[in-house]
């Protein structure tokens, strides 16, 4: 085996950050493109050292002409590396890149679950997540979603997605590929700019590049990774908040006769409890009770309206969340309706 920088580089990111145990069952997602075959050959390399597993899960959307012919490529590949080859694929084609990916977890999950593997392993990078960051900048977003792709995290109960490459850009994986005369498969759609994550990809990034950051990509990872540790201190925080204004630790349960299913959410909170905290952790706080309520992830609308209440008049309300509630103040307290 012949050991690169980017061996040595993966190898002590995953035994730093402990994205790994040993001797592990990983499924790893192969689209055929050069970021997961730079991922698969790279994990092959190392699996002597782990004593790991390894399993090729390939998702076919049927959203090309050539799709078919994709999953067969990834099918010989697993065969010539002698690993096991898992597809699964789409009852009709899925033309939405949110669709897509929600449905490609789903399907990852259900392999995972069915065939023991521990890990789901993905080979976004450093590029993805500077993307990312811009994605979600563009269309609004908080903190939380400008460190979206994060290092691991739970897709079910004993299943943990994990991206070892996200300190990896796009560039690093195509030399690598080139140096190992990896097959990489071309996918057409990573050129379509109907996607607005091409356009990124394939106008914003290369223009930022050229005119105000030569290593914006690598930049931009590097912000969505400070603001991921940040992210994860105050939403612990909020949370210590949150249970500190619910009423003596009570949790209570409202349903209406005209909703298919009862939510529960904590009854009241104590507004002298949320008064003392900076509104960031207000903030933080009323949406993690309204992920409770809601049927959808609350906006910014829905958190600001709920956070007014804090220091609000006597009998102040809001109007209806989705689903009905009504959160409302009596004396030092909010109270849901």
């Amino acid at each position: 085996m012949v050991w690169t920088p980017l061996h040595a580089k993966i190898h002590r990111t995953m035994r730093s950050r402990h994205l790994f145990e040993r001797n592990q069952r990983l499924l790893i997602a192969v689209s055929g493109g050069q970021d997961s075959l730079c991922l698969i050959k790279l994990l092959l390399d190392l699996q002597s050292k782990w004593g790991w597993d390894l399993g090729i899960a390939h998702c076919d959307h049927r959203w090309r002409s050539d799709s078919q012919a994709n999953a067969h490529h990834v099918e010989n590949l697993a065969k010539t590396w002698g690993i096991s080859f898992y597809l699964e694929t789409a009852i009709a084609p899925i033309n939405s890149e949110a669709v897509a990916r929600d449905w490609r977890y789903q399907a990852l999950s259900a392999i995972a679950q069915s065939n023991n593997y521990q890990y789901i392993v993905t080979g976004h990078t450093a590029s993805d997540r500077a993307e990312t960051l811009l994605y979600n900048l563009i269309r609004g977003t908080g903190a939380d979603g400008l460190q979206a792709l994060t290092w691991q995290r739970t897709l079910i109960t004993g299943i943990m997605l994990v991206r070892p490459l996200l300190e990896i850009t796009r560039t690093q994986t195509e030399q690598f590929c080139q140096e190992f005369k990896l097959p990489i498969w071309e996918d057409s759609t990573n050129q379509d700019l109907q996607y607005a994550r091409n356009r990124i990809r394939q106008e914003l990034i290369p223009y930022l590049r050229e005119n105000f950051n030569p290593q914006v990509e690598s930049a931009l990872a590097q912000t969505a990774e400070l603001l991921q540790a940040e992210v994860e201190y105050l939403e612990k925080a909020a949370q210590e908040l949150r249970e500190e204004a619910i009423s003596g630790g009570d949790e209570g349960e409202i349903s209406s006769s005209s909703s298919s299913s009862p939510f529960a959410f904590p009854l009241r909170l104590n507004r002298r409890v949320l008064q003392k905290a900076p509104l960031a952790l207000q903030r933080r706080a009323m949406r993690q009770v309204l992920q409770q309520i809601l049927t959808h992830a609350p906006g910014f609308e829905h958190i600001e309206k709920l956070t007014a209440l804090i220091t609000a008049p006597n009998r102040s309300q809001t109007d209806p969340f989705p689903g009905g509630a009504i959160a409302q103040v009596e004396g030092d307290w909010i109270c849901f309706k």
